[in-house]
């Protein structure tokens, strides 16, 4: 399982995001959520999902707004799940909790951590992410408005169209915003995870990450 708790970054210097952030990670992550995403302390936002592909997402949807700190954490969950998310116990949520005070320390402002170690370790999903990331904060308010069409099943054609820009015009956009890579990081990070969380699945979920389980 996955768990994700992320954390409004400067929350005392303007208004509470915190409904706006579930309405994020609702609209990611959709039926695939394990529960509703919740609201754990103050402005502090919280989602699980058994699913690698959503997990990503969810990281993402919120990493783009430049608003949250985020912590990924990979681990068990006590089953049978509660009614809210606040009030489920388990590894992955002991990782997530770690993983967000680190990602208070990083450049991407995103974190990885788990229970137990991993294979892959979650320094080297740490790494993709990193990456992807990286590519993304460097991308132009153009690249992303193609980004947005191709994402919503458009042709590269059909967006440029959209766009009133030619296909070459459109092609040069989508490389310099790396679409391709994006989408190729995107899927792998997915993998990793999805590999990863095969390997956490039996870690206790009762204690604490050592520093070798965590990207701090």
């Amino acid at each position: 399982m996955f768990a994700i708790t992320a954390d409004q970054i400067d929350s005392r210097l303007g208004p509470d995001l915190g409904d706006v952030g579930l309405q994020l990670l609702a609209a990611a992550g959709g039926d695939r959520l394990a529960l509703p995403p919740d609201r754990t302390a103050g402005d502090e936002v919280q989602a699980l999902t058994a699913d690698p592909q959503t997990a990503v997402d969810l990281v993402l949807t919120l990493a783009r707004t430049g608003a949250w700190s985020i912590g990924l954490g990979i681990g068990a969950i006590e089953t049978p799940l509660p009614d809210t998310t606040r009030t489920a116990t388990g590894g992955a949520l002991v990782a997530a909790r770690t993983a967000v005070d680190a990602a208070k320390r990083r450049p991407t402002r995103a974190a990885v951590a788990s229970v137990q170690p991993l294979r892959p370790s979650a320094t080297t999903v740490q790494a993709m992410l990193d990456l992807l990331l990286q590519l993304r904060e460097r991308r132009s308010a153009e690249g992303w408005e193609l980004y947005d069409l191709v994402e919503s099943s458009l042709t590269q054609a059909d967006a440029a169209a959209r766009l009133d820009i030619t296909p070459q015009a459109a092609s040069k956009r989508a490389i310099a915003a790396g679409l391709r890579h994006d989408h190729a990081a995107r899927t792998a990070l997915a993998e990793l995870l999805a590999i990863a969380d095969t390997t956490a699945a039996g870690a206790p979920t009762d204690r604490t990450p050592t520093d070798e389980e965590t990207t701090a």
